[in-house]
């Protein structure tokens, strides 16, 4: 089962959050209009942001793979104190401090997208390339030196120490390569049992798609045939807004666990 699949079993058997077909065909006019307006761009979304790399080749491909690799936990206990990570002269919090971090190791020369480096860095030097500016220090260094520990490994043990032959073995299926990533990197498999049923989520396995597809305008290592395969990342903040425009409601007891 698939993460469609999986979302639509959840949507039909969930107890505390329903979907309203009025309230997601509300959504998808918003979405439409906004089109409209400013018509989608993967170069806008991806190429145009500051941090993200602004060439498409393997190095680019090996940036993004670090970095969805990492991306998880950026919430800070006080929101008015999170962790900074200051690039170019300019503060950076949550995701993009992440990213802030790995341009700055890269610009002193440490090679922490290779595959190598990946698989040896240890917890004291990973703390260290991700020290805060201000406030906390990025949370679950732990995990994250574990989870970089396992990517590199595997990448020399499977794909030739590059993402990129991951890439060209999904021979274009953004739902092979799917496979491919959580089939070889546990920390990429968020997988659970939902009403006796297993359910896959598979959320930065398929950001991490959808961004190789993005960085490279669908063309060259970026095509995907089947790239409506994939489905929405529902982040921090996605549920949020479906909530407030009425696409999803939820149940009393819900509601009151999220205030």
């Amino acid at each position: 089962m698939l993460p469609r699949a999986s979302a639509k079993f959840i949507a039909e058997h969930s107890k505390h959050a329903k979907v309203s077909l009025e309230g997601v065909k509300r959504v998808a006019h918003l979405v439409k209009e906004s089109f409209h307006q400013q018509p989608y761009s993967t170069e806008l979304a991806f190429r145009k942001q500051t941090l993200n790399p602004k060439e498409p080749n393997a190095a680019a491909i090996d940036w993004i793979f670090l970095v969805d690799t990492l991306n998880f936990s950026f919430w800070s206990d006080d929101e008015t104190n999170k962790t900074t990570i200051s690039y170019g002269g300019k503060p950076y919090t949550g995701y993009w401090a992440l990213c802030a971090a790995v341009n700055k190791a890269l610009d002193a020369g440490i090679p922490i997208t290779s595959a190598k480096y990946m698989a040896e860095v240890n917890e004291a030097t990973l703390s260290q390339l991700f020290q805060s500016d201000s406030g906390p220090p990025m949370p679950m260094v732990s995990e994250r030196t574990r989870v970089v520990n396992e990517a590199g490994s595997v990448l020399l043990d499977k794909f030739s120490g590059s993402f990129v032959n991951a890439v060209l073995q999904a021979e274009k299926s953004a739902e092979k390569l799917l496979k491919i990533i959580v089939g070889n990197l546990s920390s990429y498999r968020d997988e659970a049992t939902y009403q006796g049923q297993q359910v896959y989520l598979y959320k930065r396995a398929q950001i991490l798609i959808g961004d190789i597809w993005a960085c490279f305008d669908g063309q060259g290592l970026g095509e995907f045939h089947d790239i409506n395969s994939i489905t929405v990342f529902a982040d921090y903040r996605v549920p949020q807004v479906l909530l407030y425009y009425g696409a999803l409601t939820y149940s009393a007891t819900a509601a009151q666990s999220a205030v």
